[in-house]
C-alpha cells in the first residue's frame, strides 16, 4: 500500500520530528531537493524522516558549521567540495552528513 505526499505533508511530517529541529524553509529546501532528486533519479522514495535527520544538517550561518566540523572550510563553497549543499538563503544552508 503507498500514499503519495504532497510538498506540504512531506514538510509537515520532517517538522513534526522534533529531534532534527528543521526550520519552515529548511523542510522546504530538503523536501525540494528529495522531490528534484527523485524525479531526476525516475525513483520513487519513501519517507524515512529519521533517516533524513540522520542523512542531513541544517546550519544557520558557516561559523555554526566550523563549530561541529572545523575552520578548515573558509567558505560554503569548500564544503560543496566535499559533501551535498541545499542552500535556504544567504547564510543558512544543509549539508548531507560527512
Amino acid at each position: 500500500m503507498k500514499q503519495t505526499l504532497t510538498t506540504n505533508q512531506i514538510m509537515d511530517a520532517l517538522r513534526a520530528d522534533k529531534s532534527a529541529n528543521w526550520s519552515y524553509n529548511g523542510a522546504r529546501a530538503i523536501t525540494e531537493y528529495l522531490e528534484n532528486l527523485e524525479m531526476e533519479l525516475d525513483v520513487e522514495m519513501e519517507l524515512d524522516v529519521v533517516a533524513i535527520r540522520c542523512d542531513f544538517t541544517e546550519y544557520e550561518s558557516l561559523q555554526e558549521f566550523q563549530s561541529d566540523y572545523s575552520e578548515e572550510y573558509e567558505t560554503i563553497e569548500d564544503i560543496e567540495e566535499k559533501t551535498t549543499v541545499i542552500r535556504i538563503d544567504n547564510s543558512s544552508f544543509i549539508i548531507q552528513q560527512f
